[in-house]
């Protein structure tokens, strides 16, 4: 559980510049990631002096934009006077240790499940950091002579200290002319699109949106009244395919009647419960066979813990579906894999079943070890539930890739790869744009972000064609004046 909040909030404006603040230079916004590609979420609010961030978020795919969480920051971390994140994906607030680590001591203000959820997501990141650069080490296979992690537990765990959660819809002043709000974006538990006041100005950042028909979560509102809105577009150029629950049901009927196991790569938060939902539902209504379903992924049981507890409390922001997570117990024959030596015992399944492990795009984490045994097997079966960021092991095996390379070995790939897509809980671009309609007043300038180039060029496009409002995809490192 979180700690008391540590920003105190306030029901009257105070975002209305004084005589002298009127005086200081136009604040500027700086976007030092999520430029061009879908990950690595990191904006700089300044005056033009480096003021807030908004997310924190970690680079994840291909090496080039892994290596980018080596840079250090164009930024004196600090002077930031806070950072408020959006939720507690690792593209979204992996890189806030770090930023601990050169300095930053400000509040970061966040819902109180994304302090939950966060709490759990950077711990689990500095544990598999330390752990791969001792095993790169210990083998032999990394190019650097030691291995280093990016940060460690400690950073993690001073970085955990600083959250300051608050409530939706609760005004919070961060300083003199700079206040924010949080509003629900239904993408996961604790979501939320960031509402800021700076000097009279007013922009707003949309996060991670969800989709309309979250299994979950209720879908977000309206955006904000804003001059200047940053929106996602990781689905900028598509649409989401209908449910289709029959993929996933033959996929496990097929891989189980041959004596094989599947195995679910998914992110730890949000995605793991949907999964689990959906093989509940499917058992319940006799479409797949009732096998052992393990969950190897200590993460995904803490965020799945979370997930329980808030709904027990009432939170607002779950859809009347939730309910099925409190009997899954009853449904799927479950199990909850926390230990090593539990998870390696499913790298070579003697009998068929399913395990649902993280990482979601098969970047890291115990996954990579079970696709490592199992990849080369033509009775198993890979289920991708889910985006698939170029440059990902994901990616390749949904671009039909016959080796994978993982810990520095290539692996064949024999087991039959399936994508599920409706397992999506990222708006596609049809909400989005939607979405940007909806605002009770249209913002003046829309920047498109966290999305492959494409994805935000098409979404771009159609929010100048459909709704006639100025919309830029920036580039990595432009700064931009919030007029």
């Amino acid at each position: 559980m979180t700690t008391p909040t540590q920003v105190q909030p306030t029901t009257r404006p105070t975002t209305r510049p004084s005589p002298d603040r009127a005086k200081q230079p136009t604040p500027t916004l700086t976007f030092l990631g999520a430029a061009g590609t879908v990950t690595g979420s990191r904006f700089l609010v300044g005056r033009p002096e480096p003021l807030l961030l908004v997310d924190a978020g970690l680079y994840q795919g291909p090496s080039d934009l892994r290596r980018r969480n080596w840079e250090p920051l164009p930024l004196d971390a600090s002077r930031l006077a806070a950072v408020v994140l959006t939720h507690a994906h690792l593209d979204h607030c992996g890189y806030l240790p770090r930023l601990v680590r050169d300095g930053f001591r400000g509040p970061v203000v966040c819902t109180p499940q994304t302090a939950d959820l966060a709490e759990i997501v950077l711990r689990d990141s500095a544990h598999l950091q330390e752990e791969d650069a001792e095993y790169a080490n210990r083998a032999g296979w990394s190019r650097h002579d030691p291995a280093l992690p990016l940060y460690d537990t400690a950073d993690a765990e001073a970085s955990i200290r600083l959250f300051s959660p608050v409530d939706y819809r609760w005004p919070v002043p961060l300083g003199d002319g700079v206040e924010v709000t949080l509003h629900p974006a239904g993408h996961i538990l604790g979501s939320a699109v960031v509402d800021l006041h700076v000097d009279g100005r007013h922009v707003a950042f949309s996060g991670d949106l969800g989709r309309p028909g979250h299994p979950l979560l209720r879908p977000p509102g309206p955006p904000p009244t804003a001059g200047t809105l940053v929106l996602e577009s990781t689905y900028g150029d598509r649409s989401h395919p209908a449910a289709g629950p029959a993929l996933l049901a033959g996929a496990v009927r097929r891989t189980i009647g041959r004596g094989g196991s599947v195995l679910i790569p998914a992110f730890a938060v949000d995605r793991t419960e949907l999964v689990l939902l959906e093989l509940a539902r499917l058992t319940e209504e006799g479409r797949i066979p009732r096998v052992p379903v393990y969950v190897d992924s200590p993460m995904a049981l803490r965020a799945l813990d979370v997930y329980r507890r808030s709904l027990r409390e009432g939170s607002i922001q779950f859809d009347e579906g939730a309910a099925a997570l409190l009997t899954l117990d009853d449904v799927l024959d479950l199990h909850r894999v926390s230990d090593v030596a539990g998870s390696q015992e499913l790298n070579s399944p003697t009998y068929p079943s399913i395990v649902v492990s993280a990482s979601g795009m098969a970047t890291g984490g115990r996954v990579v070890h079970h696709l490592k045994h199992q990849l080369d097997d033509s009775r198993n079966c890979v289920v991708l539930a889910g985006y698939q960021a170029e440059g990902t092991r994901g990616r390749q095996l949904l671009d039909g890739a016959g080796h994978l390379k993982m810990h520095g070995r290539y692996v064949q790939v024999r087991a039959d790869i399936v994508q599920v897509p409706y397992f999506s809980v990222h708006a596609d671009s049809d909400d989005l744009v939607a979405w940007v309609a909806s605002a009770e007043e249209p913002p003046r300038t829309v920047y498109v972000v966290h999305g492959e180039a494409d994805a935000s060029r098409v979404l771009a496009r159609r929010l100048e064609d459909e709704l006639g409002i100025c919309a830029v995809v920036p580039g990595l490192g432009e700064r931009v004046r919030l007029d």
